[in-house]
């Protein structure tokens, strides 16, 4: 790739190329593994491998294009041998009741939460966490066509030279593609508009009814048929009665005990939910990715872990006086 005056473009043009299209191929990584911490190593290999190619790069195609082409590849390779990453009601299992035994597997590559401060907001539709779950029924080949196709708007006989297949080929694994993902019913298109004032109301009841641990409103603020998920454990949770008394006999804290503070995962709500330490503080518990559905609440996935809330970038502890801050 040669700069305006015909010579070869240097480590300088390549590291802006880089800065320019980090967050949105992260975006496709994560959309590729769901695991925002692979999708971070195969951008630098992504990255890797542009740099040694750079400079034989002769502009047969947009360098953006040519960045995921890498990218996908990269994905592909990763993802040979792997199992996919699943949410708990994704493993196929029935419901779990409120009572039932909690059982941990840490084996299992649970789909993880991004930030929405480490990819591109406007395609916050294609990261939603119910759309990157279903993404994991797919076959690695097939996943990689449905997001160059359906999300990046790519032409199949695009798709085939960087997949090195034919046009057919890629519309032949589109179609299954759709047909598996009709089965989940998830689409890039099922987003929610941005909040609106009813709903950032609701969010603050939310919160306000999990720092009293009122379960009655926790329930009422919860959609019928609402589900609840919490990675690493196995069972997952429909119904906002089943939710409640879950929360109510199966949750260690109390009165007081569960402050929030708010970030934004997956373009959805999210809360990292502190616990009440008796030694001082609160510490992280877990992060609440939430989707709201007009004026309820119909899907939470609880996801544990410290390492989730510096993902994030969220304190490792907070202090009464911390707590007493975040009051009204």
């Amino acid at each position: 790739m040669t700069g305006p005056g015909g010579t070869p473009e240097g480590e300088g043009d390549f590291q802006e190329l880089a800065n320019t299209y980090r967050r949105e191929l992260l975006a496709h990584c994560y959309r590729m593994t769901g695991s925002v911490h692979e999708a971070e190593d195969l951008v630098q290999e992504t990255y890797l491998r542009a740099w040694r190619a750079f400079h034989g790069f002769e502009g047969r195609s947009s360098v953006r294009t040519w960045l995921y082409r890498i990218a996908t590849n990269v994905c592909l390779t990763n993802l040979e041998g792997r199992n996919r990453r699943p949410l708990p009601a994704g493993l196929g299992t029935a419901d779990s009741l409120a009572g039932d035994a909690l059982e941990q597997d840490t084996e299992v590559p649970w789909l993880e939460p991004v930030p929405d401060a480490a990819v591109v907001v406007a395609e916050r539709d294609t990261i939603r966490l119910a759309f990157i779950a279903a993404l994991q029924h797919l076959p690695a080949r097939q996943r990689a066509v449905l997001i160059l196709r359906d999300v990046l708007r790519w032409s199949a006989k695009e798709v085939a030279e960087a997949l090195e297949t034919t046009p057919a080929a890629v519309n032949s694994a589109l179609q299954r593609a759709h047909a598996q993902m009709e089965q989940v019913h998830a689409t890039a298109e099922t987003v929610e508009e941005d909040l609106d004032a009813h709903q950032k109301q609701l969010l603050d009841a939310y919160v306000e009814a999990f720092w009293r641990k009122d379960i009655d409103a926790i329930v009422g603020l919860l959609k019928t048929d609402a589900v609840w998920e919490m990675p690493p454990y196995l069972g997952w949770y429909r119904g906002a009665a089943n939710i409640g008394r879950l929360i109510d006999t199966q949750c260690p804290g109390g009165a007081h005990d569960m402050p929030m503070l708010a970030t934004t995962a997956n373009g959805q709500p999210a809360f990292g939910l502190y616990m009440h330490n008796p030694a001082g503080g609160y510490d992280p518990f877990h992060l609440q990715v939430l989707d709201v559905d007009g004026d309820r609440v119909r899907h939470v996935v609880a996801f544990f872990g410290r390492e989730v809330f510096e993902t994030f970038g969220l304190p490792a502890h907070l202090t009464d006086d911390d707590v007493a801050a975040l009051r009204p």
